[in-house]
């Protein structure tokens, strides 16, 4: 049995938190990384002369985007902004999937339990990039909480990202750099009168641990670095923009065997059922195909829920292609309109089950 043994440093494309307080230029600092394309998803880059994909209003299609940046290799870096905007996603995605009000709702901590996994899923997405060597940084808000070592006098307050306790360690742990931006202040005291004046606020970023924040690199940084994407270009590497793959790959996927069909899992309690799709149709699976975002517009009711409007047009579904499944799966009748249908459907049936809605698409369409 032989195993192959390297050594010394191999290049590859890096994972980067990069948190902040308000303000202070995450988005400005993260679009001067190599051809960088944005996802927006809470509408910062707006006045940034940058490239961005549409802001997503649903969980499946911030998936969906990063899919494609998979597929289509139309960037050197992918920057998601931001991590707890993403997070809000996921957690209405449970809540729909579910058909509750509230993440609470599923109870003993059930409901983040399954936003953690479905967190857990974008992050296993987005190593997929940087193994095929596209850069990716999700920016964050930082949120500042008191803290208090049981072992220790006193409290402090300490900065950290602003994220739930399931996914923030999710998200220190999948990166390779999580750097803290924040201002830096001086504390003057007046020897007369005793009173204090903070000056200064030089903006920096920190890149190693401390107790009043979290930050980490595996670059040997210095502590403290001026908060300029000059002091750590050197890690990024500064090859020409990536080739598109050719058209001609997602037909050779196409032609592959299908696999043996997965097994069926009983809906979570308030989930909309799909009745179970003929296993026989050979067609391809949506992500063999990378969605059109937009190249092949198609005029959709602008009464269509907004979730479900954008991931019709994503992939260049026809009211009349969502109507067909709507009512192969007897859910309303022929004559209801899309626009028409009640948010339960839409939201627990629709959006949430998407994958399963587009894969019986193209399993009618035959081609």
């Amino acid at each position: 049995m032989n195993f192959n043994i390297t050594s010394g440093p191999t290049a590859t494309a890096q994972k980067v938190v990069l948190y902040g307080v308000e303000g202070i230029g995450k988005s400005t600092f993260a679009s001067q990384l190599p051809n960088p394309v944005f996802i927006d998803t809470e509408g910062s880059t707006s006045n940034m002369n940058v490239q961005r994909m549409d802001k997503p209003n649903s969980w499946q299609m911030l998936l969906d985007e990063v899919n494609y940046i998979k597929q289509s290799r139309i960037c050197s870096t992918l920057i998601i902004d931001t991590a707890d905007w993403a997070e809000t996603l996921a957690n209405q995605f449970i809540i729909s999937r579910n058909g509750i009000t509230s993440i609470e709702d599923l109870g003993y901590g059930k409901g983040y339990t399954m936003v953690k996994e479905e967190f857990g899923k974008l992050l296993n997405l987005l190593s997929e990039l940087t193994d095929s060597g596209i850069n990716v940084v999700i920016t964050a808000h930082a949120d500042i909480k008191k803290f208090e070592k049981p072992d220790e006098m006193g409290a402090f307050d300490r900065y950290q990202l602003k994220l739930s306790k399931q996914c923030a360690p999710l998200l220190k742990e999948w990166a390779d750099m999580v750097l803290f931006a924040n201002y830096e202040t001086t504390i003057l005291t007046d020897d007369k009168t005793n009173s204090k004046k903070a000056t200064g606020g030089k903006r920096v970023m920190h890149t190693t641990h401390h107790p009043a924040w979290d930050a980490k690199n595996r670059h040997g940084l210095a502590d403290k670095l001026p908060f300029d994407y000059a002091a750590i270009a050197h890690i990024f590497k500064t090859d020409a923009p990536v080739t598109p793959q050719p058209e001609t790959v997602v037909a050779t996927q196409a032609s592959v065997s299908p696999q043996p069909a997965a097994p069926v899992v009983d809906p979570e309690p308030g989930q909309t059922e799909l009745l179970p799709i003929n296993q026989a149709n050979t067609a391809p699976q949506p992500d063999t195909q990378a969605p059109d975002f937009g190249r092949n517009p198609i005029e959709l009711d602008p009464a269509i829920n907004p979730q479900l409007a954008q991931l019709m047009i994503a992939n260049s579904v026809t009211e009349e292609e969502v109507k067909a499944v709507v009512v192969e799966f007897g859910f309303m009748p022929a004559e209801v309109a899309v626009k028409d249908y009640p948010t339960d459907l839409v939201q627990g049936g629709l959006v949430a089950q998407w994958e399963s809605i587009y894969s019986r698409i193209v399993a009618k369409r035959g081609f």
